[in-house]
């Protein structure tokens, strides 16, 4: 039942709400009863399941009309597979149905004013390998060790984890159940420093806990569906406990930046199905649009070692298209890509790709009951539009604008209070943090249960010898001045000095992190007359020609480069003498590879490089990951 008029669309949720009270004998059902119905406390196979798309079967087939409303056929138990005989996996004991069941012990009212205050009591502590985390708790709540809980995995998947474990090393191994273990606490983690060399290990762990958390919420459902076949065969009143579902199917959002990483997460998750008797559907067709073109060459990962960073290697080959959105459901036999979004269980996108979906569709039903969400590569996302971001953020478990053919009665009741924000777990993976990340877990993330942050002392980033390094302080006590103070600061005084030096007026890069702060830097130095020439991330392959040649050959006096183009560029510069930074870069290596290129020229002395580098108390986070933590203390004392 659609609910069309804005207005009144409180008024008719209530109403739905109203009509959910009604006896559970006449309940609509959402997943049907198999035939013959087994006993409650008889070992059984059941699968995880979800409406099948327009390419399966008959039998699982969703009819055109359903598909345009957004309604989901009904689910069998013959549709699932998976152990069901594990009681302590469906009892209060395990941590799934603690944090996710009907009256979740953590939702009371003092914890959810208190995230609303953001009133949290923290305390720091280790977690393996994890190392040193700061964990977070609403104010007044005491909560259990979150690094003490025991990831709580089925048979049918943790076999093959181990058999794959057993070839990885000691460190790896320890840091995948380390990770798991944390995750079983469903309280939020922020990792705020992953490497190339453990992105696949934290997606191997992620796409377990995923896999895993569907798992146990499919079971919960055709549990209660024997219950009320038990009941009604009986002839008895159907249970009133119920209520194991959201108001839509989707559960599980992963957020990514390219495609690329779009394959190997659904790598990652079809490497805990049994290959024996699992496929993937519509493979064929998720390989030709998320891979590279036939014929296309990567020239990425076919370089010869060094030729490339490789940080950059790992986040740029293969299909760097940041446009997509897939549904993904786990059926029988079966992973099954290109679901629609009502009938699949764990959704797959980018946050550019899932706005345009909500902008076209007008709404964000689907990801109203999104339970567990994931954001991986927060670092390559920051270099997109961060805002893409923050709108997934702000649509994410509101109240549905329709219905979808959901049975209320079956709904969980803090989905109907809309509390489902305070029981979402969110996991935050990220290379470094910057103050859009950091603001993103302070203020976006309400989980009642706790919060965990990764933090690790940086020590000072390697630069060649020689170079004399100048960090030019500027005095800020408000950060919403920040950038018009750093602009007067660098155009009153540190460009005008430079400008009056000989030697430093010619050769020189400006780095500008900032894509805001850059057009206004080059907009002033188109102001002055003053002879540049740009490289920013709107360049063409003709523009960034033009300019490295100019800026080589001397034309040129002044080369200005935003981030965001080193950052998906990575181009080697040459004639660089002297280097000026207009506030640390966000990417530590940058700042390393910036000072190492006046040696691509031969006969290149250290002495012959100037570097300055402005900053303000509040370029903290940028200047520990340069000049190390200890460095970065000494350098903002200077400002207090």
């Amino acid at each position: 039942m659609a609910i069309d008029e804005s207005s009144s669309v409180t008024t008719r949720l209530l109403t739905l709400l109203n009509v959910s009270a009604t006896k559970a004998s006449k309940r609509k059902r959402t997943f049907e009863e198999s035939k013959p119905v087994e006993k409650l406390n008889k070992k059984r196979v059941v699968q995880i399941a979800a409406p099948e798309d327009s390419t399966g079967s008959a039998s699982e087939s969703t009819s055109s009309e359903e598909k345009e409303k957004g309604v989901s056929r009904p689910q069998t138990d013959a549709d699932v597979e998976m152990d069901a005989g594990e009681d302590e996996e469906v009892s209060g004991t395990d941590p799934y149905e603690a944090h996710f069941g009907l009256s979740p012990s953590m939702l009371t009212e003092g914890a959810r004013e208190a995230v609303d205050q953001r009133s949290w009591t923290q305390r720091r502590d280790k977690c393996g390998r994890l190392g040193g985390v700061v964990e977070s708790l609403p104010e007044g709540i005491v909560g259990s060790n979150a690094m003490s809980t025991k990831h709580k995995i089925p048979e049918k998947m943790r076999e093959p984890l181990q058999a794959r474990q057993a070839k990885l090393p000691r460190e790896v191994v320890e840091l995948q159940n380390d990770l798991l273990n944390t995750l079983s606490s469903y309280r939020d983690l922020y990792v705020t420093r992953t490497s190339p060399e453990t992105q696949s290990s934290f997606r191997e762990a992620l796409t377990l806990h995923a896999l895993n958390h569907i798992t146990k919420k499919r079971r919960r459902i055709l549990k209660n569906n024997e219950r009320i076949s038990h009941a009604t065969k009986a002839g008895n009143e159907p249970p009133e406990d119920v209520q194991d579902q959201g108001f839509t199917r989707p559960s599980v959002l992963i957020l990514l930046p390219f495609r690329s990483f779009a394959l190997r997460w659904v790598s990652a998750l079809t490497a805990h199905t049994p290959s024996s008797h699992y496929q993937v559907e519509n493979n064929g067709r998720f390989q030709s649009e998320y891979g590279l073109p036939p014929g296309a060459v990567d020239k990425l990962a076919n370089a010869d070692p060094g030729t490339y960073p490789r940080d950059h290697v790992e986040m740029f080959k293969g299909n760097v298209d940041d446009s997509f959105r897939l549904g993904v459901k786990i059926t029988k036999k079966s992973v099954k890509l290109f679901a629609e979004f009502y009938g699949c269980d764990l959704i797959i996108a980018s946050p550019l790709g899932l706005r345009m979906s909500i902008e076209k569709e007008k709404n964000a039903d689907f990801l109203s009951s999104i339970e567990v969400l994931i954001v991986d590569q927060m670092d390559a996302l920051t270099m997109q539009n961060w805002e893409h971001v923050q709108f997934v953020f702000n649509n994410i478990n509101q109240m549905p604008k329709e219905s979808h053919d959901v049975d209320f009665s079956r709904i969980k009741s803090w989905y109907l209070d809309g509390h489902a924000a305070y029981l979402r777990q969110t996991v935050l993976l990220s290379a470094y943090e910057t103050p859009e990340t950091r603001s993103l877990f302070n203020q976006s993330l309400k989980n009642v249960a706790g919060r965990i942050r990764t933090e690790k002392r940086w020590a000072p980033i390697e630069v060649p010898e020689g170079i004399d390094q100048n960090f030019v302080q500027f005095d800020c006590s408000n950060p919403k001045d920040e950038p018009e103070k750093r602009f007067q600061y660098f155009t009153a005084q540190l460009l005008s000095a430079v400008m009056k030096s000989a030697v430093q007026s010619a050769n020189t890069v400006v780095f500008v992190p900032s894509s805001l702060d850059f057009i206004r830097v080059q907009n002033h130095f188109r102001k002055i007359n003053a002879s540049f020439t740009v490289l920013s991330e709107y360049s063409s392959n003709q523009d960034i020609s033009r300019a490295r040649q100019a800026f080589f050959s001397g034309t040129k006096a002044f080369l200005l480069i935003s981030e965001r183009f080193h950052f998906f560029r990575r181009y080697k510069l040459r004639g660089i003498r002297n280097l000026v930074f207009y506030g640390p870069p966000d990417h530590p290596q940058f700042y390393t590879e910036f000072l190492s290129y006046p040696f691509l020229d031969d006969g290149m002395d250290a002495s012959d490089v100037t570097c300055r580098v402005l900053y303000s108390k509040y370029d903290w986070m940028r200047l520990e990951r340069i000049a190390g933590t200890e460095g970065a203390t000494e350098l903002v004392k200077k400002s207090i």
